[in-house]
């Protein structure tokens, strides 16, 4: 049982427990087990085989860490299975859609007896819902909204799908006769959700690597079986296709399979007619008269005539990063010391971080007050005297408040070296104000960067209704850099919008937001992202040497705070 499953069944709890109107306190204990599940980089099934105290856990009591290992030894947890008794887990679905808290979640099914969105859809459509008290004609239409949205329940987000994927491809690369196995299509390209997933395998026999795939223990249900192809959908939900290619056309494949339909349409068109037969992907490039394509930059957004002329971007690499700006500490809702985050950040070779707890307006995160952000000063200027070889930035993640003002007075934001903003709450504003709150809280003198500009949570919450052109224009105007977040369930900016600003010369940081040590390693997936938008080194405020950002921070300052 891999970490994301666990982890959703951990979630799972909480929303029955919260829509149950359970004690809050132990709903984000649940929640909180939940994330650190989720960051753990250690699989926790191997961690209850060794009998682990998972108690050391951050966050894990006793009682979590008795379900957990209930739940990996059985398969089920007994508290979810009480919980289920009141109401199904289906009911947490509900949670999902605009417009429905825990409480409407309850109330729908007491009232209508609604367990999933498909009974909800129906309700609504009879008119049964809008007649319940507390439930107007725009909260169903919100809830409607979100119900015809796109939605699958196989989208796993990237950093879910990999412990899953990395698994099912360490056990075919244990078969003697592959000799090489790569994973292709929207995964290759690092997509920020994946679901169906293709795999390649260069085999002779194709039976035995067939066999050896759909023997794979995480298979619910072999779906298709061919000569050279098999199909399946694993336990986890997921979708995974294997093709057995040859030695002589590996290059040729691998290109067809991992590029989306239009790029491989457009370098094909280029080649002509007759058929490549090519061992390696750079082979097909060449025969199109093009330079090699990173995966990454497979979309059709221009990258075909930009290799043609031989003008592809240098993309950014993990290797470029000399420091993370955004990171929170056990000061506000980070689970670990400033010490711990420090040696985090050295141990991943960088030159420079920032501590950015959150202000006061987050009360359920432990924002700090002024006064306790000077108790913070004196903590960080301790650390600093027995770490030197960092460079430790006094920051905070000061919250954008509905009026456009930043939730710290002057007086202290002067004080620090780097100040972040952000939205948190009221993220339902119509789209003219939450533009005009933003760009507000941009014109302050001594806003540095503007973080998660979107407020979106893959699978979990749509971004909020804001001009993102107009924000974006407004931080390369002000000098404001522009946060790419990497956590898995952010990762906003988006690609397309990534792209977007660079082409209106915002400077883009890639911040992990870590709220442990563990959550510094979330670096990757920023990474993966910023590939996907075209970013280069030279674009990244946080791949600039410690000279180099020390003069972006003492650049010149204009505007109203």
């Amino acid at each position: 049982m891999d970490n994301a499953t666990i982890a959703r069944v951990l979630l799972e709890i909480a929303d029955l427990l919260e829509i149950g109107g359970g004690n809050p306190f132990s709903v984000r204990a649940w929640r909180r087990a939940a994330r650190t599940v989720h960051e753990l980089s250690r699989p926790l099934a191997a961690m209850v085989e060794a009998r682990v105290d998972l108690t050391t856990l951050p966050g894990i009591g006793r009682e979590i860490a008795r379900q957990i290992r209930e739940l990996v030894t059985t398969g089920e947890a007994q508290r979810l299975t009480e919980l289920e008794r009141e109401m199904p887990a289906t009911v947490g679905d509900l949670m999902r859609l605009d417009g429905v808290g825990p409480k409407r979640a309850r109330k729908l099914y007491d009232a209508l007896g609604i367990r999933t969105v498909t009974d909800l859809r129906s309700a609504i459509q009879r008119g049964a819902v809008e007649q319940l008290p507390g439930f107007g004609a725009k909260t169903v239409a919100a809830m409607l909204r979100s119900l015809d949205r796109p939605r699958s329940t196989v989208r796993f987000r990237l950093a879910d799908a990999e412990p899953i994927i990395d698994e099912l491809l360490e056990w075919l690369r244990g078969c003697t006769v592959i000799e090489r196995v790569e994973v292709a299509g929207g995964f290759r390209r690092r997509e920020e959700t994946a679901g169906d997933i293709t795999i390649l395998a260069l085999c002779d026999d194709s039976n035995a690597a067939i066999r050896r795939f759909t023997s794979f223990a995480g298979v619910f249900r072999i779906a298709a079986r061919e000569d050279n192809r098999a199909s399946v959908i694993l336990a986890s939900g997921l979708h995974a296709t294997l093709h057995i290619v040859t030695r002589t056309v590996w290059g040729t494949e691998l290109h067809r399979l991992t590029g989306n339909e239009a790029h491989v349409a457009a370098v094909s068109a280029r080649i002509g007619t007759a058929s490549v037969h090519a061992d390696t992907e750079a082979a097909v490039y060449r025969a199109a008269g093009m330079a090699f394509v990173p995966p990454e930059l497979r979309e059709e957004r221009g990258e075909v005539e930009a290799a043609r002329q031989n003008a592809l971007p240098r993309l950014i690499g993990i290797a470029d990063i000399r420091g993370d700006l955004h990171m929170h500490s056990n000061w506000s809702d980070g689970r670990d010391s400033i010490e711990t985050m420090v040696r985090g950040c050295i141990g991943r070779g960088y030159r420079y971080m920032a501590i950015t707890d959150h202000s006061p307006a987050i009360a359920v995160a432990r924002g700090l007050s002024p006064e306790r952000l000077e108790r913070q000063w004196n903590e960080i200027d301790r650390v600093r005297r027995e770490h030197p070889a960092i460079r430790i930035l006094r920051g905070m993640e000061v919250d954008i408040l509905g009026d456009g003002s930043l939730d710290m007075p002057d007086s202290h934001l002067d004080r620090l070296d780097l100040v972040i903003v952000s939205v948190h709450s009221g993220m339902r504003m119509p789209k003219r104000r939450m533009t005009e709150r933003i760009l507000r809280a941009l014109e302050h003198p001594r806003v540095d960067i503007l973080a998660h500009p979107t407020g979106r949570l893959i699978n979990e919450r749509e971004p909020y209704d804001i001009d993102l052109e107009a924000v974006l224009r407004a931080a390369a105007e002000r000098g404001v850099a522009v946060e790419l977040n990497a956590r898995p369930h952010r990762l906003d900016l988006r690609d397309v919008h990534v792209r977007l600003a660079r082409d209106l010369g915002c400077r883009i940081v890639i911040d992990t937001d870590a709220h442990g040590v563990n959550g510094l390693r979330y670096m990757k997936y920023g990474i993966d992202q910023a590939r996907r938008g075209w970013i280069e080194p030279r674009d990244v405020i946080n791949a600039s040497s410690p000279g180099e950002l020390e003069r972006w921070l003492r650049r010149p300052r204009t505007g109203r705070s």
